[in-house]
């Protein structure tokens, strides 16, 4: 590995580590770490840890509560518990930035570059389903995983947006209270992970990476209330990237301050050393950098980072009423009426947002139907396309008079029930309008209306618990009908085995479980259960 790493790179390190660079140097001999973290959603530690048929290897990982190392030789992504979205595996280092964020239940939350996911999961997990957590990245093809492992994980309370930094100011204006940036980085820091981030570093300079997070930082300012934290986090050494960026950031923000970070488990101070002279801070302030923390691959178990952690001054009621929540959001009475809200406020005219991807959606059932055989072929049109009529979806009456068929008492859940053309959301309570941006997931993602009637989606399968169920089944991770429900087969069950809410028929939706945790529905008729699974979901 050492061979394969860019001169420049090693010769920048060697001016930079002095006596230390050759215990450095030395750890890309080393083997490569592996880990996961449990996902608190569904279970805690210790009941995964009695679930998990796992090997003896598994050990704490110091500065992640959730987090496990695991041998090399194991393979818990071929899991089905992998599937039920118990765990998320995730590089040990990683795993350290959310810790410092310091979130708790209630918060209102960001993840400003958020794909994957893995630190969305995360922030979601220390929210335990209360507050908010926006979910946000601005590369359009990385919010298909971001959305996948979001639901996955069974998360109830998120939002993802795809969009610039600058561009969610006109909704969330010092709304957060904690922030999150892992920036965009050369990645100097994964060298030893992925051979290919060599390369990556070779086409992207350290310039400009650095002006992309300067710009990231001086919009994600503006978003966070007062009293909030921001961590901004990296995966590279390189000080324009850390130090310096932090240090231009202070200069021009003199109503934030570094918190500083205790340096336990072999962390290391931040370098106010290697910023350069004219950053223009006192000379308090740049002595402040070294309450950053650096993580080294040789003084670790784990890859290269860098997070800092800053408080914006000024105080703000972590306990929002529905009151201050109005006026901090500042949603105008008309803002009001074109958010699609039914159920708790007046219906939205017929002209909503967002009616592209209505005509899209509606376009989309169209052809599905037709090539179903639920419809006839669209007139004169081989290729499918027909000029489509959007049918206004009432999500909130639909959801309110058929969600009992899946989960008992749905209907009465707290959240904002909306539509975007066929798709319902349930909605974190006080959420400003989303009006104007990208949105990928609106809420959490629970049904499809199609003629009429409610489809269950996946998501909401991901982010039920056993017990909510109208319907369920249950085998262990073991059992032959679990791999062959997770490959998309059709199952076929005893009636006896089935578990049913009282006064429920068997006939209908049942969600599909490994070892009490599920992994999503079928359709059960006649002794068999018609897999729901969707493909992209399957194991493959």
């Amino acid at each position: 590995m050492i061979g394969h790493l860019p001169r420049q790179f090693t010769e920048k390190m060697k001016q930079m580590l002095g006596r230390e660079y050759d215990k450095f140097m030395s750890s890309y001999s080393d083997p490569r770490v592996y880990g996961l973290r449990i996902n608190r959603l569904k279970l805690s530690k210790e009941e995964w840890k009695r679930l998990s048929d796992m090997g003896p290897d598994m050990r704490p990982i110091p500065w992640a509560e959730d987090g496990l190392y695991y041998g090399e030789g194991e393979r818990p992504g071929k899991h089905p518990h992998y599937h039920a979205g118990l765990y998320y595996i995730q590089e040990p280092s990683a795993m350290a930035p959310v810790e410092l964020l310091d979130v708790r239940p209630g918060h209102r939350v960001l993840d400003l570059c958020a794909a994957p996911g893995g630190k969305s999961t995360q922030i979601a997990a220390k929210l335990q389903g209360l507050g908010v957590l926006v979910t946000n990245d601005n590369a359009r093809e990385r919010t298909k995983a971001l959305a996948k492992n979001i639901e996955l994980a069974g998360v109830r309370n998120a939002v993802i947006l795809n969009e610039e930094p600058a561009s969610l100011l006109s909704a969330f204006a010092g709304w957060f209270d904690r922030i999150l940036i892992d920036a965009p980085c050369s990645g100097e820091g994964m060298f030893r992970k992925d051979d290919s981030m060599v390369a990556e570093w070779e086409k992207h300079s350290v310039e400009r990476c650095s002006l992309m997070q300067r710009n990231i930082l001086r919009d994600a300012a503006k978003l966070l209330a007062p009293g909030g934290l921001l961590v901004y986090s990296t995966c590279t050494f390189s000080p324009e990237e850390n130090e310096e960026q932090i240090a231009a950031f202070l200069a021009e923000h003199p109503d934030f301050q570094v918190v500083p970070v205790e340096h336990r488990y072999g962390w290391q101070p931040g370098r106010p050393d290697l910023v350069a002279a004219e950053a223009g801070l006192s000379k308090e302030s740049l002595q402040s950098l070294a309450g950053t923390v650096r993580l080294w691959p040789h003084h670790i178990v784990g890859e290269g980072h860098y997070a800092a952690v800053l408080k914006r001054n000024g105080e703000r009621n972590e306990s929002v009423t529905q009151t201050e929540a109005d006026e901090g959001n500042r949603i105008t009475d008309a803002a009001r009426e074109t958010k699609a809200v039914w159920g708790i406020g007046p219906k939205p005219p017929e002209k909503r947002p967002n009616q592209r991807e209505e005509r899209r959606e509606a376009k989309l059932q169209t052809r599905k139907a037709w090539r179903n055989g639920e419809s006839e072929r669209p007139n004169g049109k081989r290729d499918g396309r027909v000029k489509t009529t959007v049918e206004t979806v009432d999500p909130y009456g639909l959801w309110r008079e058929q969600a009992g068929q899946f989960a008992a008492g749905a209907a009465e859940w707290e959240e904002s029930v909306i539509a975007y053309g066929s798709k319902i959301y349930l909605q974190p309570a006080n959420l400003p309008s989303l009006d104007g941006l990208r949105v990928v997931r609106a809420g959490w993602y629970v049904a499809e209306a199609v003629k009429g009637r409610l489809v269950p989606t996946q998501p909401l399968a991901m982010g039920l618990k056993r017990e909510e169920a109208v319907r369920s089944v249950n085998w262990s991770a073991q059992d032959p009908r679990t791999l062959r429900y997770l490959r998309g087969e059709t199952v076929f069950v005893n009636e006896q085995e089935l578990e049913l809410k009282d006064g429920a028929s068997p006939k209908g939706y049942v969600l599909v479980c490994t070892d009490g945790y599920p992994i999503g529905w079928g359709k059960y008729a006649g002794g068999m259960i018609k897999n729901e699974l969707p493909a992209g979901w399957r194991w493959m």
